[in-house]
């Protein structure tokens, strides 16, 4: 009897300890999140010149003025920074490819800090390899589990994969 009242108890208490973890990482996880429209209004309190002087450090930029490379840097970051949370928290199957924006905002955040002229018009070349491998990734994650919850085998689905049809019959199977 004794046994089991401390078996009882031991599990309660680590229940309890798996609660209160749960609990502290969602606190933070809120926390994170709500923090960021601090975070991305704070591009205001950059100066409005081209150099940046302080006791500490002199700042030169290629930007207008360091206020709109903090515009920009925060417009980028935010998204980028939330994206991940989103991508570290979720449990859902598709959380892949949400790794396509976070490329793209990362892409672009690159851009800024390099102080690009040409922002936002490069990370497509560099998303096409990227998304190349994880949609159809994550297309075939997806269909392995319908097929797992609707009980079918995948043989029928990897053989229809591995037959060689030309690029014009895959798109016409597309359609059908």
């Amino acid at each position: 009897m004794m046994d089991k009242q401390t078996n009882k108890s031991t599990k309660h208490l680590n229940h309890s300890r798996t609660a209160s973890k749960s609990l502290a990482f969602g606190g933070i996880i809120v926390l994170l999140i709500a923090v960021s429209p601090f975070l991305f209004y704070s591009y205001k309190s950059f100066p409005e010149s081209q150099v940046w002087e302080t006791s500490l450090f002199t700042l030169n930029t290629s930007f207008p003025d360091w206020y709109s490379f903090a515009w920009y840097f925060t417009g980028k970051a935010i998204p980028l920074y939330l994206l991940l949370l989103w991508f570290f928290t979720c449990r859902d199957w598709w959380h892949w490819i949400i790794l396509v924006p976070i490329a793209m905002y990362a892409f672009q955040l690159w851009g800024v800090i390099n102080e690009s002229n040409n922002l936002d018009e490069l990370e497509l070349y560099y998303l096409v390899p990227l998304m190349l491998f994880l949609v159809p990734a994550v297309y075939l994650i997806r269909a392995k589990l319908f097929n797992k919850v609707r009980g079918n085998d995948l043989k029928s689905f990897e053989e229809e994969l591995s037959s060689q049809k030309t690029f014009w019959q895959q798109i016409k199977d597309l359609f059908q």
